[in-house]
């Protein structure tokens, strides 16, 4: 089994208009309600790609409940742990091309539920086999959390995926106990190491060499259009991926991150890997729905990805 790690899970609500009207009434004709989060899209692919899957995280009050439902109702197995706060809204209105958003921070939580939550997840260990870690933190919760439930996982000897950014990040890299991968993209890895890095082979080889990243399997770097830049057991990969009509990329890398959970626990090789997780990102590109691939592309786009050692 896989389990997902949401801590700032979301209701996404996504309002359809026409114009968008300051200062004025706006009537809406398509609304769209989702539960949301950046493990809940890991969750729904995974589920998609029929792999024994449970979503698990903090929810709370009527929308958490929410959250709870709707991923019942799609045959998704979840457990999340109860806190007294509300679970947040998502707000996006799209409007003439264009999307305004309004993001609630979320609940704040409390040393006790903290403490709750890791109780409750070492309840779940014992019965998977990998980690996938995704997203935000709640207002209180320290950024060094995510560092914390590694070293847990690693006391359990399961395999964990991190896809976080910010301190949070780099407190994972600084850790005792390292993830299996990390998935910054261009810009977090400038942060990281503290220099701007370019888009060329030579500099993500020796962005990526950085001994921050020691003792970290894959060092997985998103790319968006130019594909992506991996390092994995000493060997570099570059990845080229096809062009292809972008309806909404909202979710691309979630639905890669469920790629790579899904090879870890296949036991993929490397270029299969890095085929099979950014084909999973590219068929959420083509869909309107955020967390969801249309696998009958599959193979036209797995073929045309290409993976040179370099």
């Amino acid at each position: 089994m896989i389990l997902t790690i949401t801590m700032n899970p979301s209701v996404d609500i996504s309002y359809q208009l026409d114009s968008f009207k300051y200062d004025s009434a706006n009537r809406v004709s398509n609304v769209s309600k989702t539960a949301g989060g950046k493990g809940i899209n890991v969750t729904r692919v995974l589920s998609q790609l029929d792999k024994d899957v449970t979503a698990t995280g903090l929810t709370g009050g009527i929308l958490g409940r929410f959250i709870e439902a709707s991923l019942k109702d799609k045959g998704i197995k979840n457990s999340f742990y109860e806190v007294s706060g509300a679970t947040r809204n998502c707000i996006a209105f799209l409007h003439e091309g264009n999307q305004t958003e309004i993001l609630e921070s979320g609940p704040i939580i409390n040393r006790e539920e903290i403490d709750g939550f890791i109780t409750h997840l070492e309840t779940l260990l014992p019965k998977c086999e990998l980690v996938s870690i995704s997203g935000s933190l709640p207002k209180g919760v320290d950024y060094t959390f995510y560092s914390e439930l590694i070293e847990i996982c690693s006391e359990h000897e399961k395999r964990v995926v991190t896809d976080c950014s910010g301190e949070a990040l780099r407190e994972v890299i600084k850790g005792r106990h390292k993830p299996m991968l990390i998935k910054p993209n261009l810009e977090e890895l400038s942060e990281l190491i503290g220099l701007e890095v370019a888009i060329d082979n030579e500099s993500l080889k020796n962005a990526v060499s950085t001994e921050i990243f020691d003792g970290i399997d894959w060092t997985f770097v998103s790319l968006g259009a130019d594909g992506a830049f991996a390092r994995n057991e000493g060997k570099f990969y570059r990845v080229k991926i096809p062009k292809i009509r972008v309806i909404n990329p909202v979710g691309s890398g979630d639905s890669t991150v469920a790629g790579i959970a899904s090879a870890i626990v296949e036991n993929k090789s490397a270029e299969e890997f890095l085929k099979h997780s950014n084909t999973l990102g590219m068929l959420n590109a083509q869909q309107s729905v955020t967390g969801h691939v249309d696998l009958s592309n599959y193979e036209e786009i797995y073929k045309k990805i290409e993976i040179i050692e370099v």
